[in-house]
């Protein structure tokens, strides 16, 4: 099928990439110049694992091209997915829809036959009725369906959590959008991926209950852990012994600084102001949007206790991304750790494996080449990132760099009985 995929960014450029590798034609159409000239050279903008190499296959195969003309790409599409950014909007966190509704307007003019229009960004109950409505209004003539296709990618995981979905939800109105997105999805049957059909409306929530979901665990687990340091548990013993019961599950059990990146801070504050708006307000989720802010300010008083003051102090820290495998800073942690420290009078030295340059555009700091080069002469070291080459440290080869053998591990990558042995002052989450 021929697909034009308006938006160039995380979504859209990771779901154009992989629908091409299923044997689609799809055109990824961007307004900035300089991405989509980097794109057509073989630049990938984003870090995203093995993304390069599904690019490079599908663009040598003839089954994916960039363009900054929507019209060119939207002519003659059987499907034009809208995968444009919905950030927060400054000042009330309701969903920025604007770029949808411009891509919207754009994409009215385009059509020249019949299309299903898919909303593939996150938005908020209600946007594709509203897309539909500003197509309608522009093409009185245009003949379309609409449908709402949420995503349910993992940053660091996107191309694997595309070709093998748990599930591919898909909200429409009529037969004939339902048989254009089976025939987009086809291949998956081949795995058995279940494809919920179901309203548009009910697609859209689907997104945000998932995510509102998961982000309530992630806090729970934290506010357990804060038991687990009064009452002397282990949060890693009380999680596992949770997520064996099949009605939990053990994933995104693991107590950290709080949850960040594209999704889960944006998504909650989007369903609580939907909710709100509409007199059905969302308590749980209210909650832990406030308990996660807090999260990172305590995290990062946490740490200035253990190093009994950071004033007049290096600290190495390694890992600034909200999570490994992505070069993403959004929301992430650090960028509410690390200004209060310096704030508090410390010299940050930081390394991360993809994020620097992505920090550097938010924080002024001593940015390091590697892990070792930041702990050289610090006066202790703070991981705030799981990346794996953090997780087999040389620990004799850290404890000589640093002045003193401290270690505040935000993510719990080691264990304490063997930091004690290795002759670290250790400080975890959760853990006496």
């Amino acid at each position: 099928m021929r697909i034009a995929m308006i938006g160039s960014g995380y979504v859209g450029l990771v779901s154009g990439a992989c629908l091409s590798e299923f044997g689609h034609t799809v055109i990824c159409v961007d307004k900035d110049e300089k991405k989509i000239a980097a794109l057509q050279a073989g630049g990938i903008p984003i870090f995203e694992p093995g993304l390069d190499e599904v690019v490079a296959a599908s663009v040598k195969a003839g089954r994916l091209s960039f363009d900054t003309d929507l019209g060119r790409a939207v002519a003659g599409a059987d499907a034009v997915f809208i995968g444009v950014g919905t950030p927060s909007r400054r000042g009330d966190g309701h969903a920025d829809l604007s770029y949808v509704f411009a891509a919207a307007e754009e994409i009215a003019r385009a059509l020249t036959g019949y299309a299903v229009v898919v909303t593939k960004s996150t938005v908020p109950v209600g946007t594709s009725r509203k897309v539909e409505e500003i197509i309608k209004q522009a093409r009185p003539d245009a003949e379309f369906d609409m449908a709402s296709n949420p995503e349910f990618l993992r940053e660091g995981s996107a191309i694997e959590d595309f070709r093998r979905p748990d599930r591919v939800v898909v909200g429409c109105d009529t037969d004939r959008a339902r048989d254009v997105m089976r025939e987009i999805y086809r291949p998956l049957y081949l795995s058995e991926t279940p494809i919920v059909f179901t309203t548009r409306e009910s697609s859209e929530l689907i997104k945000y209950a998932a995510n509102a979901f998961l982000a309530v665990k992630i806090t729970f687990i934290n506010e357990m852990a804060d038991i687990c340091e009064k009452v002397g548990g282990d949060v890693q013993d009380v999680a596992r012994g949770m997520g064996l019961d099949g009605r939990i599950g053990n994933k995104f059990l693991h107590a950290g600084p709080g949850y960040g990146g594209s999704c889960f801070p944006k998504d909650t504050l989007a369903l609580v102001q939907t909710a709100q708006s509409i007199g059905a307000p969302t308590r749980i989720v209210e909650a832990v949007v406030a308990v996660n802010d807090r999260r990172k300010q305590d995290m990062a008083k946490k740490i200035e206790t253990a190093f009994g003051g950071v004033k007049g102090k290096t600290i190495a820290v390694l890992g600034l991304t909200f999570k490994p495998n992505t070069d993403d800073m959004r929301d992430a942690p650090s960028l509410v750790i690390l200004p209060y420290l310096q704030a508090a009078g410390a010299t940050i030295r930081a390394y991360d494996p993809e994020g620097c340059k992505e920090a550097a555009k938010h924080m002024q700091l001593d940015y390091r080449k590697d892990a070792y080069d930041a702990l050289d002469g610090a006066d202790g070291v703070v991981i705030l990132t799981e990346w794996n080459e953090f997780r087999a440290l040389d620990l004799p080869r850290v404890k000589a760099a640093l002045k003193q053998p401290l270690m505040v591990d935000l993510r719990n990558i080691y264990r304490p009985a063997q930091m004690a042995e290795a002759g670290f002052r250790y400080i975890s989450v959760g853990r006496a």
